[in-house]
């Protein structure tokens, strides 16, 4: 007969067993309640943000006092608004973009810098991977873009020695074709912004430090006399036809890729070029590769570089010429 406390010792393992197994299981369930807990709050606030209304972006231009703000609102009218409590009111500086309750203009939260609708609007093409070595015939305009725009964001010290205020922003301007798009990493086609709102912007960029502007226009004569003061747009950069030298500059970086045979005599191709801009050298050398194909050749040589050259002159002939004074 076994020994009752040997049982009792059984019965005791036994059931420490099973404990362990069922505080086992608890703590998984204790993990998968925690889970669901956190997936019904998300669906709990997706399901409300897909009911509230929706909220106004605007920008904070001041703050007033300690609880009112001056704020503008992206369709453009300005109100003084308060904000919510839980929001950090030392984060709420000038420039910063915030989302306003539809009904009280309450600020309800704050917005990264790149949520800006406007910004949006605006067409955006890609620069590309364009470097100023594959700009030539312009070493004194890329010397005074980089002054004015590199300068002040790289070594902004300088400046503080001196004493003086860094340029906001230039103004590229000059007939089509001249590459203002590759400096400037903007469309050369005028593009209608409203302007007001656009002064406002560039007026509120020293508040903003490390913002620059640049523009380009083949029109300079149609901007409005309150984007080219001082204070907006500091520096007009003429970008004028290139001479004799820099359309050789430009004839070599766009041939480089092209493969050649032979000797090429650039010079002799360039003096068949005056009145050029880069657009057109660059088809000089599209066309020269077109007479190469057409000759059935997997090379250019100099003969279809000049008629190439000559082909582009007799099309320029047919186009209209602008007088770009200087502004």
């Amino acid at each position: 007969m076994a020994d009752p406390r040997d049982k009792a010792l059984q019965d005791y393992r036994k059931k420490l067993l099973e404990h362990k197994e069922i505080d086992g299981r608890l703590k998984e369930l204790r993990e998968q309640l925690k889970e669901l807990t956190k997936q019904y709050e998300k669906s709990e606030n997706d399901l409300k943000a897909l009911q509230s209304v929706g909220q106004i972006v605007g920008e904070v231009l001041k703050q007033l006092t300690e609880e009112k703000f001056i704020v503008k609102a992206t369709n453009g009218p300005r109100y003084v608004v308060g904000c919510r409590r839980q929001l950090d009111k030392s984060k709420l500086k000038p420039g910063t973009r915030v989302a306003l309750d539809m009904t009280t203009l309450t600020i309800m939260r704050y917005l990264p810098r790149e949520v800006d609708p406007l910004v949006y609007n605006m067409s955006h093409e890609d620069p590309g991977n364009v470097s100023y070595s594959e700009i030539g015939g312009l070493s004194e305009q890329i010397r005074e873009l980089r002054e004015v725009i590199e300068l002040p964001l790289t070594n902004p010290e300088l400046f503080q020695r001196v004493g003086i205020i860094p340029p906001k922003g230039c103004l590229l301007y000059g007939p089509p074709g001249g590459r203002r798009f590759s400096e400037g990493t903007s469309a050369d086609r005028e593009i209608q912004r409203t302007l007001m709102e656009l002064l406002n912007q560039m007026d509120g960029f020293d508040t903003l430090h490390r913002v620059k502007m640049i523009m380009a226009t083949n029109r300079p004569d149609t901007l409005d006399p309150a984007l080219l003061r001082p204070g907006r747009l500091d520096r007009k950069i003429h970008i004028d036809l290139p001479n004799e030298q820099a359309r050789l500059d430009i004839l070599k970086i766009h041939a480089g890729p092209i493969t050649k045979h032979g000797e090429i005599d650039y010079e002799a191709i360039v003096k068949l070029s005056d009145g050029f801009n880069g657009a057109d050298l660059r088809n000089v050398c599209t066309e020269a590769g077109m007479f190469a194909i057409r000759a059935d050749h997997d090379f250019v040589v100099q003969e279809d570089f000049m008629k190439a050259v000559r082909k582009v002159a007799d099309s320029k002939k047919l186009e209209s010429k602008l007088d770009y004074k200087p502004v």
